[in-house]
């Protein structure tokens, strides 16, 4: 069983459920509690020690998440305020990913405390979809439309950037992705939500804004939309078991009490009204200086706290959770099945078990007509080549990644050349003349003619010059670039990513693989289907696809699991 524990909003009210529950449980040995401020992880952990004893050693954490690690204690209103603080932002987003991967608070996070299984349970979606999209879209229209681009439109522009919510998602698992494989977590378990309380599109909750609250739908698209790249995680080689629980309710409660409160404009004064005359054609205005209006006491009422989702009156709470409204559903019972999803037990509550039950997966039917489809296909482009109609049906460019045009392009090269695997893996001569013989077979095959026509240059035996077209895919365009200045290096890497590379140290490099797929054939060949795995060429000729596929699924780890 696991002895060490990361909970993610480990202070908040279901993450405070279940790190009394694993401790009840699974008998952990160290329990690290991750908590948004320094205070919180600190008080939740004194609290814990006080309940449990010494025998386990709970260690605060601490942190934003979801920014570089020197950003994580600063609040998201100060980050967006300062120039450059915004721009390391959007470089976290939309910048280079390793850069921001080395950077992340949570990585780093990982990689202190390297645990055996993480417990996430950070209202993501809520976080993500309340930086508010919609607001900030509405302010990037108004400069648009009329006050022209100026200083205040940057500002604007940047913050309605940094509230994209699937960017930051994107980012934020495929950091999950590499830090937990790097550093060897087992289990990555998220805590949920609908976004809606299990509602549907006619919720009438929303946050004092028309419904249906476009707020309330963001945060629907953003959890599910996280439910779907946790999909994929759950489906990627050496990454940890992913579950994930998703509560279909409101969850509550942890306390009730009398307290002072705030709205939703963080005012927490009450104020006594003045009578005013309204008038067609008046200007009312929505915002007025506190300072003209007399104070009347404080928001001092009886609420209940429900975490997160923050404090509700009698009144919205007996409304909210009555018959047929979102109900509730306490974070005991999220904890239970928490704890049981991680001892292994089928509680039928796991989204991507559901998933993986619910998906299509590949037939047997398909698979017979796969290949009809390839003898189809065969047929036509051998008789378009005879009558000149056509040129070789090889690559188009549009399916990535780039480097699989590359490849099939080269495969096509060294079928027309070798015919056979054998024939490549017993060629005697050198390399150089592996590679000249590749080069000689550009304009047969019309490899020549119809890769850089599509973007794929071809680089020649000598390394130094190339074939183009009027196009070139790799390095990528983003934004207004239109050239690159070549750097040391930079041959090696768009060669390997999506350039016909006829030097011959690529030839070396294919030479090696045809052995290995001759020597899996033969594995196959001599036992049976135990050895009919990736590491398997099925295919008894060159098939370039089939070799393509072969390449993806040994050398890229591009293969699936499920």
């Amino acid at each position: 069983m696991f002895h060490d524990f990361l909970i993610l909003g480990g202070a908040g009210l279901v993450g405070t459920q279940v790190v009394r529950h694993i401790v009840q449980t699974l008998e952990p040995r160290r329990v690290v509690v991750a908590s948004l401020m320094e205070d919180e992880a600190r008080a939740a952990c004194l609290a814990y020690e006080r309940e449990f004893g010494e025998r386990i050693s709970f260690v605060p954490a601490w942190g934003n998440l979801f920014v570089p690690y020197e950003l994580a204690d600063e609040s998201r209103a100060s980050l967006m305020a300062d120039d450059a603080r915004r721009r390391q932002l959007l470089d976290a987003v939309y910048g280079d990913f390793e850069d921001a991967y080395r950077g992340n608070q949570l990585v780093q996070m990982i990689r202190l405390h390297r645990p055996e299984v993480i417990v996430d349970a950070v209202n993501t979606a809520t976080g993500f979809s309340y930086q508010d999209i919609f607001d900030g879209a509405a302010k990037v229209r108004g400069w648009i439309g009329d006050k022209g681009f100026d200083a205040a439109g940057t500002v604007d522009l940047e913050t309605f950037l940094l509230s994209q919510s699937v960017p930051q998602l994107i980012r934020h698992v495929r950091f999950v992705h590499r830090a937990t494989t790097e550093y060897n977590t087992r289990i990555y378990l998220k805590v949920g939500t609908t976004g809606t309380g299990g509602m549907g599109m006619n919720i009438p909750y929303t946050h004092s804004e028309d419904r249906p609250s476009k707020k309330l739908l963001a945060k629907n698209e953003a959890a599910f939309g996280h439910t779907g790249l946790l999909f994929l995680l759950a489906r990627t080689p050496g990454a940890p078991i992913v579950k994930e629980v998703k509560p279909a309710a409101m969850i509550g409660y942890r306390a009730v009490k009398v307290r002072t409160v705030s709205d939703k404009h963080k005012n927490s004064e009450l104020y006594r009204p003045r009578e005013t005359a309204l008038e067609t054609g008046a200007v009312l205005e929505l915002r007025e200086d506190d300072a003209a209006y007399e104070r009347d006491g404080e928001l001092n009422v009886a609420v209940v706290d429900t975490g997160e989702n923050g404090v509700f009156t009698r009144g919205e709470f007996s409304a909210i959770t009555a018959l047929g409204q979102m109900e509730y559903v306490t974070p005991e019972e999220i904890a239970r099945i928490v704890v049981r999803e991680l001892r292994g037990a089928t509680t039928g509550r796991d989204i991507i078990s559901a998933l993986d039950g619910a998906v299509l997966d590949p037939s047997y039917k398909a698979g017979l007509v796969r290949g009809v489809a390839m003898q189809d296909l065969e047929e036509v482009e051998r008789k378009s080549l005879l009558e000149r109609t056509g040129v070789p049906s090889i690559a188009l460019g549009r399916l990535g990644p780039p480097e699989l045009s590359k490849l099939l392009f080269e495969g096509a090269l060294l079928q027309e050349v070798y015919g056979t695997l054998a024939a490549i893996a017993e060629d005697t001569r050198g390399l150089e003349s592996m590679a000249k013989a590749l080069a000689d077979a550009l304009g047969p095959t019309q490899v020549a003619r119809i890769a850089p026509s599509i973007g794929i240059p071809v680089l020649m035996p000598d390394g130094a010059s190339f074939l183009r077209g009027p196009r070139i895919n790799v390095p990528e365009l983003l934004g207004h670039t239109s050239a690159v200045t070549l750097k040391r290096g930079d041959i090696d890497r768009y060669a390997s990513k999506g350039w016909i590379d006829l030097r011959p140290t690529n030839m070396q490099r294919w030479r090696g693989r045809a052995v290995r797929m001759i020597q899996a054939r033969s594995d196959l060949r001599e036992s049976g289907s135990a050895a009919a795995t990736i590491q398997s060429y099925m295919n008894n000729r060159f098939e370039i696809g089939e070799v393509v596929a072969w390449i993806f699924n040994n050398e890229m780890l591009g293969y699936r699991v499920k």
